[in-house]
């Protein structure tokens, strides 16, 4: 099933140790119904890839058809030049006239277990008054708006409402401290913030306007803000600054003619972490980035009219604006969203809404895979699934032994794997499997999209054809990232100085024999032990196939003979074996796997790990830890206690 294989030892390029060769055709059923049925797509894309991304764009509705589709001068792009749109015309106007207007577009469900129901009509409705309720507020074209709100139908109303007037939204995601608010609404000058009275989560109540007010005692810009009332939660409010969203839709008309956009003013600005500890305004452009993500969204996903597509991810990620707002909104889908986590009240929740809602389409995140597989089997297993027909991956790569436990127990061996590769900075899907068309590999994102030009490169820019290197993206694609919110420098010098005139996205990867693409993970996250460049996650992918290990994370630490060596931080089963028997089984399942240069040097076992609110492990953390630094910013962590457990088992 999988073999140790070791590279000629280069300081160029990352050494490839796991070797996967399963593979899984699409089968013919789906094949017969599939959007993309003829691999002729990836030749004519690769032909001329402005001519395809033209076409893709040519489906939207523009108000000014472009003149040219694309002007480049590296590192800037500028595409469909001197076209103009509004984006809520593709998401919404055209529904309503083309026979949707009643079609269901959003099923919610609130953790507590309140549900509704909104038609594209409904949606469109609450846009345009809520459009005209921040014009009345004073917010015009290119203002910058917060949203600070869980994961109700509000956040979605409210980051369209922004787009229908050409204010430029800034999503912060709503586990998020006021510290970190405070910090995005300051870099980019917002003058508007939108927050609730609390959401839920895990049974408890988040105070999200209390968490607002102490982040704006320190916020100059911000004029006003608007409260949405999520649960009727006790709140203070400040008279002239502070107003009900619900008072305000009240008063408002209800149609707002859309603000025209240039296809490359800015749509929003979305912060992601940097290794400077000053979050990344990412901006996006409104033509482009609308253009990636409803093409994206319909191949990739095979988006059809009866299809329910549920993406997992929180607004306050670029997965949530891309596949769960503008891309599936553009297809005119219907789609679920759910305000919380999926284990409450039990850890059947996620497997409830699906059978509930006749999910067909489900895109979640390897972290939470690997969550229900550490949970049981059971719990899936006790819910109806067969309304599912496509699975897909986001956020991470997946350890193939993930990929196959959620090909078998949540697609029952019947649903495609779409395992893709993106960023915040990409806008949308780059690499990823077309279900139709695209034997699978598990844990291999496949090959490019159709107009995407991805490379494995070594340090000096030259291809590598088979074995590992770092990522490079080698063509301008429509939903790129046009700049970070007011420091060009660091733009350039984050992506576009590695290689000239190549995108970098700082990620190591591999490519086999058969040109299929593995993500290894963070450049950061490669370790030099003894010349030798190894990813971490293969090493992690090859602890959790051991049948004890549920989790595992592996960070550097310096090593006064290899230069550097691996710790890993595992979470294990329950274990009638003593922690050293269990670190010398592993240890060795790990030499025997990939070879012992990959061996772990020390084992520390620990009944859970850093994660942020979204599900990612913070492997920074616990390389400060290993390395004996002062700790990084932790204001992020889902629970900042299992900080400080993992610390003192670390230094015993």
């Amino acid at each position: 099933m999988k073999n140790k294989k070791q590279h000629k030892n280069s300081s160029k390029t990352i050494d490839t140790l796991l070797i996967e060769n399963r593979k899984f055709k699409p089968k013919d059923s789906f094949k017969k119904q599939a959007n993309v049925r003829n691999a002729d797509i990836y030749k004519t894309a690769r032909k001329n890839p402005v001519k395809f991304w033209e076409k893709m764009a040519s489906e939207l509705v523009w108000k000014k058809k472009w003149e040219k589709g694309l002007i480049w001068k590296a590192p800037d792009a500028r595409w469909f030049d001197g076209g103009k749109l509004n984006v809520t015309e593709s998401c919404l106007d055209q529904h309503i006239t083309n026979g949707n207007r009643n079609k269901a577009a959003l099923i919610w469900e609130g953790e507590p277990g309140d549900k509704r129901t909104f038609t594209y009509y409904d949606i469109y409705r609450d846009v345009n008054k809520f459009a005209n309720a921040l014009k009345s507020l004073g917010v015009k074209k290119g203002d910058r708006v917060a949203i600070y709100l869980p994961m109700i139908p509000e956040i979605m109303i409210s980051m369209l409402a922004c787009a229908r007037i050409g204010a430029i939204h800034s999503v912060v995601f709503g586990g998020f401290s006021p510290e970190s608010l405070k910090d995005r609404i300051n870099d980019s000058q917002v003058k508007l913030l939108i927050t609730a009275d609390g959401g839920y989560r895990k049974g408890q109540v988040i105070p999200l306007k209390h968490d607002a007010d102490v982040a704006l005692a320190d916020c100059p810009s911000i004029e006003h803000v608007v409260v949405v009332n999520r649960g009727g939660f006790l709140l203070r409010f400040k008279e002239g600054r502070d107003h009900w969203y619900h008072e305000l839709l009240e008063k408002a008309d209800s149609f707002c003619k859309p603000t025209y956009m240039d296809s490359e003013d800015p749509l929003f600005i979305l912060y992601t972490s940097g290794t400077t500890g000053k979050p990344k305004g990412i901006m996006h452009t409104c033509g482009g980035y609308l253009t990636g993500v409803y093409a994206t969204t319909k191949y990739v996903f095979d988006l059809k009219n009866d299809d329910v597509f549920w993406c997992t991810a929180d607004c306050g990620w670029v997965t949530g604006h891309s596949y769960i707002v503008y891309g599936p909104m553009a297809n005119g889908a219907t789609q679920v969203m759910y305000e919380g986590t999926p284990n409450y009240p039990d850890k059947n929740r996620f497997w409830k809404i699906v059978e509930e809602h006749g999910v067909s389409v489900f895109y979640t995140a390897p972290t939470a895979i690997r969550t229900f597989m550490y949970w049981g089997r059971e719990y899936p297993d006790g819910c109806d699934l067969s309304s599912l027909r496509l699975l897909g991956t986001v956020g991470e790569p997946i350890n193939p032994e993930a990929w196959i436990w959620y090909n078998e127990v949540i697609g029952h061996k019947n649903c495609p794997i779409v395992d893709t590769w993106w960023q915040t900075e990409t806008g949308h899907i780059l690499i990823t499997p077309l279900p139709g068309l695209t034997t699978t590999k598990p844990g291999s994102a496949t090959f490019a999209f159709p107009g995407i030009e991805a490379a494995i490169l070594d340090e000096n820019g030259n291809e590598i054809k088979n074995g590992g290197g770092f990522l490079a993206i080698k063509t301008p694609w429509p939903g790129m990232l046009r700049g970070i919110w007011g420091d060009r420098e660091r733009y350039v010098e984050t992506y576009w100085t590695k290689w000239k005139d190549i995108y970098f996205p700082g990620d190591g990867a591999k490519i086999d024999s058969e040109k299929y693409l593995w993500i290894l993970g963070r450049v950061d996250d490669v370790i030099n032990i003894s010349g030798h460049r190894i990813s971490t996650m293969e090493v992690e992918s090859a602890l959790v196939e051991h049948e004890s290990v549920t989790e595992a994370a592996v960070v550097g630490s310096p090593h006064k003979i290899k230069g550097e060596c691996m710790v890993a931080f595992v979470t294990t089963l329950k274990s009638k074996k003593s922690e050293s028997e269990l670190a010398k089984i592993l240890t060795d399942f790990v030499s025997h796997k990939i070879g012992a240069i990959a061996r772990p040097e020390k084992i520390i076992f620990t009944p859970d790990l850093p994660k942020t609110r979204s599900g990612k492990i913070m492997r920074r953390l616990l390389k400060d830890i290993a390395s004996g630094k002062v700790l990084g910013d932790t204001t992020t962590l889902a629970d900042p206690n299992v900080l400080s457990k993992i610390k003192s088992k670390y230094e015993d």
